[in-house]
């Protein structure tokens, strides 16, 4: 008896007539009903042909009854399939009202999830037993599959006035009592936060410059005050440079020792002093490095999940866009980056937490302050970010033999900014620690 019922797909015949029984006495309820419900969500056959005719007429902006219902389904030869005028007769006797219609609803999402899961668990099982699929695939599709399923259960709703303007009223407050301006995260830079207010959650900044210009010195400057200095804790996805590299410019950062001087170990004592406080104050930050080149779209979201879940990530930094991998290989390069781009926004509003991506601009900028349309791959970057700021500066030349500048002027071009003003911001670069600093504070 048990096995006959773990063959019987997970259903509740009657949550389903009660709620379509509900929407034949309120057809206002189509509406709340649509925020959890389609057609296929019903198991019955008769009652899915129902919810797809009502489906129809709404969206037609006509009202259903039991006898409009009845004609549509005629009209469209589904009658018989929907069980006819006395099935459809019969549903308004399961319920007596229709104010427990979004509860029905629920349960008839809840077993339909459940089937989905089924589905998705055998498909999982044919593939891992066919030796022609490597095992890697089929980790892939599953972690697609479970995440597909589990963006189609997020669910539209809409809030009052009323409960918006509180919650709004109170971030001003805390704004007000703060006195800093900064609603989302800052970077250090201070008049960069000005004009943006800090990195906002959910928001797609983009990050572009020229090869050798400084976007990894960039993020890793911007990820030294938030994760060493504001111990806000922080994703670095490296597909380009080693974890030990992004380490050792770090340190030459935090600890203020020149670059060259840590790749070749020639420090005097003082400087093997600071080298030992800045990876003692590095070693305490919520930082966290993903060193992956060749890195799967797939694979960084499903990573971001965890480590959003496990470590409670605020932003994520990567290094760059153009590196990562798209599943649709098969596709033009610009469809792929364009996915790659709605993709990465997605994930921002899913974990509502910035994300922060390097892109290269073309070389035709070379002679020239870049702009938008200098973006390599795809437009649809420029379409998907909030944020988009490129780093300007002049090709870094020696003062002398062998000398390196103390600094150099570099212009931080914020060229789109979705909710806040664009424009210039001064900084200077240091190349001794590869590191960006305020203008200001280096004079």
């Amino acid at each position: 008896m048990a096995q006959l019922k773990d063959k019987i797909p997970p259903s509740n015949l009657e949550a389903e007539q009660a709620t379509l029984g509900a929407l034949l006495l309120d057809w206002e309820a189509v509406g709340t009903v649509l925020r959890y419900l389609r057609p296929e969500n019903f198991y019955s056959l008769q009652n899915q042909k129902i919810f797809g005719a009502m489906l129809r007429m709404y969206n037609n902006g006509q009202r259903g009854d039991l006898i409009t219902i009845t004609d549509e389904l005629r009209a469209s030869n589904e009658l018989d399939a929907a069980g006819g005028p006395g099935y459809i007769a019969t549903l308004t006797d399961t319920v007596p009202t229709s104010a427990n219609v979004e509860y029905y609803a629920k349960i008839v999402l809840e077993q339909s999830t459940r089937r989905d899961l089924i589905k998705i668990s055998n498909q999982i099982i044919a593939n891992s037993h066919d030796e022609a699929i490597e095992s890697r695939a089929v980790l892939e599709e599953a972690q697609k599959l479970i995440f597909d399923l589990t963006d189609s259960n997020h669910t539209v709703s809409y809030k009052e006035a009323k409960d918006i303007v509180f919650s709004t009223i109170d971030m001003i407050e805390k704004l007000y009592q703060n006195k800093n301006g900064f609603t989302g995260i800052p970077s250090g830079l201070h008049d960069l936060d000005t004009m943006t207010s800090g990195f906002q959650n959910s928001e797609l900044i983009i990050i572009g410059a020229r090869p050798s210009m400084g976007k990894t010195a960039m993020a890793l400057s911007m990820l030294q005050h938030i994760c060493i200095k504001q111990k806000i804790p922080a994703a670095f996805f490296s597909l380009e440079m080693a974890d030990m590299q992004i380490m050792q410019r770090l340190i030459a950062a935090e600890g203020r020792i020149p670059s060259q001087k840590l790749r070749t170990g020639l420090l005097s004592m003082q400087e093997m002093q600071r080298m030992a406080d800045a990876a003692g104050v590095i070693y305490e930050a919520p930082l966290y490095i993903v060193d992956a080149p060749n890195m799967k779209l797939l694979d960084l979201r499903a990573l971001a999940r965890r480590m959003k879940l496990q470590c409670d990530i605020k932003i994520i930094f990567i290094d760059y866009l153009t590196l990562i991998t798209s599943e649709n290989t098969l596709l033009p390069r610009h469809e792929q980056i364009a996915e790659i781009s709605r993709s990465l926004k997605s994930l921002a509003r899913e974990l509502n937490i910035p994300v922060v991506a390097l892109s290269q601009v073309k070389r035709d900028a070379e002679q020239k302050e870049p702009t938008l349309a200098d973006l390599r791959e795809s437009g649809s970057i420029e379409q998907d970010a909030d944020v988009v700021m490129f780093i300007h500066r002049e090709r870094q030349k020696s003062t002398g033999e062998g000398e390196i500048p103390l600094g150099i002027e570099t212009k931080l071009i914020v060229a789109k900014q979705r909710n806040g003003p664009i424009g210039d911001v001064d900084i200077m670069f240091l190349p001794s620690y590869t590191k960006f600093e305020n203008r200001a504070h280096e004079q």
